[in-house]
């Protein structure tokens, strides 16, 4: 079991490895602590046994971050299989470079341990761990006022590149990340869009502006759209 990231949490000593299917059990038991745990359920999206199973044989990447023998977060990377949803469309990526798409997928950390900014760590780590000889792009889907997982996207630097329907019936932002880019791009112009807006912001979306960072004001967040 191969520690990739060692740290502490206060006085306390966790550790992150590369989960394998040998920890299945766990991982489907703190997603049951953490969904019976939310306020608000519908912000996430819990993942089956068989999806958990397919990002564990090989099809993307997990971590989990223990203390001691507990299993306190985890953070998972999906290579997709080519579908009419695949993101990669959303996203103006070529078909023919889907293979070299990750979505940035499930995170879950223990009720216990909420507050010492294990989620940014996870992604931190994860993302570091991504081979950008195989991969070009992550993606990944957010509900608008998931306010923790908007925040998350936007501090690892993906971007929103489309705001529709998913997985049926499903609002979501659809964020984007090219790996390769090493230079921030230069926007020339800035538009500020109520999140609860959707007709504007998609309005903004086809004219090629991207959404870059949310604030707060007036007990409503607002987006901002460049291009």
């Amino acid at each position: 079991m191969e520690k990739i990231y060692e740290d502490m949490l206060d006085k306390t000593p966790f550790f992150v490895i590369k989960l394998t299917p040998q920890h299945l059990q766990q991982i489907e038991e703190l997603q049951v602590e953490v969904y019976e745990a939310l306020a608000d359920q519908s912000i996430l999206q819990p993942l089956s046994t068989d999806e958990f199973e397919y990002i564990l044989n090989g099809n993307g990447m997990m971590i989990g971050a223990y203390v001691e023998d507990e299993l306190i977060a985890f953070r998972a990377l999906l290579n997709p299989p080519f579908d009419e949803e695949h993101l990669g469309y959303d996203c103006g990526i070529a078909e023919n470079d889907f293979q070299r798409v990750l979505y940035q997928e499930i995170s879950n950390v223990s009720p216990k341990y909420r507050g010492y900014g294990l989620q940014k760590t996870l992604a931190t780590v994860i993302m570091n761990a991504i081979d950008l000889e195989k991969y070009d792009y992550v993606c990944s889907t957010v509900k608008p006022y998931n306010i923790p997982s908007l925040k998350d996207k936007f501090s690892q630097n993906l971007v929103i590149k489309g705001l529709k329907i998913k997985y049926v019936d499903k609002l979501r932002y659809i964020f984007y990340k090219d790996l390769q880019q090493e230079l921030s791009p230069v926007f020339t112009d800035k538009q500020v869009i109520s999140m609860g807006d959707t007709a504007a912001q998609q309005q903004l979306l086809k004219q090629g502006f991207l959404g870059t960072r949310m604030f707060e004001e007036n007990n409503d967040w607002f987006v901002v759209y460049e291009k």
